[in-house]
């Protein structure tokens, strides 16, 4: 599930993480990924920036936080 990198997640992009769970926490269906950037973009703890939503998204997919199906993102452990 989590990634074996050792290397830590930077605080940023585990905000991102935080604030993509507060919005799926209502669904088991996921959310559509330009909706996960457009809400990540949109929240007053996050970079204005586009480019940085797509690059949290990208590095938490890729180190397992997240996972995608059909387009639609999901948390992989809303413990976490």
């Amino acid at each position: 599930m989590w990634s074996d990198d050792p290397r830590p997640m930077p605080e940023w992009i585990q905000r991102a993480y935080e604030i993509l769970v507060s919005f799926t926490a209502d669904t088991t269906d996921g959310i559509p990924r330009a909706r996960a950037q457009e809400r990540l973009v949109a929240h007053e703890d996050f970079s204005e920036d586009a480019p940085d939503a797509e690059y949290a998204i990208d590095r938490l997919l890729s180190r397992g936080w997240l996972y995608e199906v059909d387009g639609k993102l999901r948390i992989t452990d809303c413990d976490r």
